[in-house]
């Protein structure tokens, strides 16, 4: 794999809305994923990846969990740090869509103190939702408020104490 390869990969993947949402087109788009999977070395956790992705973003969740799965296996986290926390991401995302949100959770849940990057807000994004479908929505809604609160020109604080606060009620939210 060489930048070439990714910068096709990303170039693809611009053009995804460039796709229909028939189901002829989505076919054609997964095609087009797996022709550039296919100039990959055997074994890559590339491979698996993209081509999970493209089950998911054409709308089949259950096609990509054991592709994500399988990236995962595969060393992902060896040779993209990144991208391997992607694949949590969107495999909790895809667990929840599929009726396994615990599973979800589960995974997402080490994220919340794994080195911070900018996926920090997608981690919890993803697992308030996958709370949220197990009936847990005072923690899905503490972490989106969480997330949210640094974005906001003002009220940081009062936002992120009321977040808390979800969690663990009894104090006053200036506190």
């Amino acid at each position: 794999m060489d930048q070439d390869w990714e910068d096709r990969v990303a170039a693809l993947w611009d053009r995804l809305d460039d796709y229909a949402e028939t189901e002829e087109d989505e076919a054609r788009f997964r095609a087009d994923v797996d022709a550039l999977v296919g100039e990959l070395p055997e074994g890559s956790p590339h491979a698996p990846f993209e081509q999970a992705c493209a089950w998911d973003s054409t709308g089949r969740s259950d096609k990509a969990v054991p592709l994500y799965q399988e990236a995962l296996r595969r060393g992902l986290a060896d040779v993209s740090p990144y991208k391997a926390r992607r694949t949590k991401i969107q495999l909790a995302s895809s667990l929840r869509n599929t009726g396994r949100a615990e599973e979800g959770v589960a995974l997402l849940t080490p994220e919340l103190v794994a080195p911070s990057d900018e996926l920090d807000d997608a981690v919890r994004a993803c697992l308030a939702l996958c709370l949220s479908s197990l009936g847990r929505d005072r923690e899905a809604l503490a972490l989106a408020l969480g997330a949210l609160a640094p974005h906001l020109p003002r009220y940081q604080r009062s936002m992120a104490n009321y977040a808390r606060l979800l969690v663990e009620p009894g104090q006053h939210p200036g506190a």
